[in-house]
């Protein structure tokens, strides 16, 4: 008996090894792919059975998207995902290095991907979110194809396109309700509305001010300094179509650093830079720097702004797009305000690259790539912000450059041009450059963007237009339209 029960213990222990081995030797699943596609950038969302190291990069000649994730296995069938897609030709996987799945997506043209990845919540699993094209606004404004399945992701973008809708004078329990596709409903048969064309708000912060001197030199004050180039930055971007600037602090006045954050979300600003001059104990350094939000300040923001909206509402969207977190549960709070966040960093990381191309023309950087800091300027979730050091007040050479009217009109110079040359490559989708760079790519004075409710032959009949004509000339070969998509009108 004794002998039997342990022989039965090893086959026991060798039947449940057969069953771990497998498990073991593949740590995860890819069990989907989800795609929505506006006519101007695609969101792909994959969902993993559990936690996944992944490595998104782009290749050229030809253009194509490359996905590694890290011991998985395929469980899924891509291409259904991405048919219909303007941006994505073709996908296809493989195995590499024994268990590593690689996933390579041919693209219509070259494309920066950012990518982030959520954590369970919400009735969803792991997901690696890879948004191409657009910016944060394109992210916040987009219309998700796929309905009522409780993504946040959709949660947030529904709620944002209503918002949109209402401040367009839009709203009605139809367009509220349709979907692009879905029927002809009244909404496909009401005028366009003309394209807003806003200008991009800019709020420019000279830091310091007042009683806050800030860093000192051997003759001269930080604040005096940096509000000199603020008011040149703001003169560029005031004369230039599709920008309004706006200053925190036009004079010698102290403004405590929340309170410059909310004159930012008072102007309802799309991008916010903070103005300043660097100091240490040594007279040796200098050159300029750049910073964005660091992670751990992400993080940290996060928790606090939830802290917050458990007595109050806060919002989130930037211009023209306020989401209240009132009526959100605290993990959705979470989920959307990382979310946020997160697209946020990447917009700011991106600006801060070009604004760093453009000052290394002709000043040394002390840093030359943009670093990340926890500053309390940078924290607003949903406004993609930098923190500017202009140059060492504390090195001789470099304070007579700082107070010098030339070298503070060519500093001015690169802060504009940076950030400028990013939102011509990453336009909010309701401002003048957007529509410009419409106007570019073949669209004629006589244009329509498709909202939720439309159908192509609803778009035909309101406009008088036959289904045929419409097809022809935005090379349409299905009657699928997405939202915010442009037509051409013949």
């Amino acid at each position: 008996m004794k002998r039997y029960s342990l022989s039965g213990g090893l086959v026991c222990l060798l039947m449940l090894l057969l069953v771990l081995l497998p498990a073991m030797a593949q740590a995860a699943e890819l069990d989907d792919l989800r795609a929505w596609d506006n006519g101007e950038r695609t969101r792909l969302v994959f969902d993993l059975s559990s936690e996944v190291k992944t490595d998104v990069f782009t290749l050229d000649t030809p253009d194509r998207l490359v996905i590694d994730f890290a011991d998985t296995a395929l469980d899924t069938e891509l291409g259904s995902a991405i048919s219909g897609s303007t941006l994505i030709r073709s996908i296809r996987s493989g195995i590499r290095q024994g268990n590593d799945l690689r996933v390579v997506m041919d693209l219509a043209r070259p494309i920066t991907p950012h990518a982030f990845k959520l954590a369970p919540g919400s009735g969803k699993g792991h997901r690696l979110v890879v948004d191409l094209g657009g910016s944060s606004k394109d992210r916040e404004a987009d219309e998700l194809a796929a309905g009522g399945d409780g993504d946040p992701i959709e949660a947030l973008i529904r709620q944002q396109e209503r918002d949109a809708r209402r401040k367009l004078g839009r709203n009605s329990p139809a367009a509220d309700t349709a979907v692009a596709g879905q029927g002809g409903t009244s909404a496909a048969h009401r005028a366009a509305k003309p394209h807003p064309r806003r200008d991009i708000v800019v709020v420019i912060d000279p830091g310091h001010g007042g009683k806050d001197p800030g860093a000192l030199g051997d003759r001269s004050k930080e604040k005096n300094v940096v509000l000199a180039i603020g008011r040149k930055l703001k003169a560029k971007f005031d004369a230039a179509p599709g920008f309004r600037a706006y200053m925190t602090r036009d004079n010698d006045t102290f403004i405590p650093l929340r309170g410059r954050l909310r004159i930012a979300r008072e102007r309802h600003a799309d991008f916010f830079v903070s103005i300043h001059a660097d100091a240490v104990g040594s007279s040796s350094p200098r050159g300029s720097s750049v910073y964005a939000l660091s992670q751990h300040g992400a993080t940290s923001e996060t928790a606090r702004w939830l802290a917050q909206t458990e007595n109050r509402s806060d919002l989130i969207g930037g211009s023209g797009g306020d989401l209240s977190l009132e009526d959100k549960d605290r993990m959705l709070r979470g989920v959307l305000l990382d979310l946020s966040m997160t697209a946020t960093i990447n917009d700011s990381l991106a600006a801060g690259g070009d604004v760093i191309r453009q000052i290394a023309q002709f000043n040394r950087m002390h840093r030359s790539r943009v670093e990340q800091a926890a500053f309390v300027v940078l924290k607003s979730p949903d406004i993609p912000s930098l923190l500017v050091e202009t140059g060492f007040i504390t090195n001789p050479t470099e304070e007579r450059l700082l107070n010098s009217s030339a070298h503070q009109q060519k500093l001015a110079n690169a802060i504009f041009e940076g950030i400028r040359g990013h939102f011509r490559n990453s336009p909010p989708p309701d401002s003048l450059l957007a529509w410009q760079r419409d106007q570019r790519r073949g669209g004629a004075a006589d244009e329509y963007r498709v909202r939720a409710g439309d159908t192509l032959s609803g778009i035909a009949n309101s406009h008088d237009i036959s289904l045929g004509a419409l097809r022809r000339v935005n090379n349409l070969d299905s009657d699928v339209v997405r939202v915010g998509q442009v037509l051409t009108l013949p």
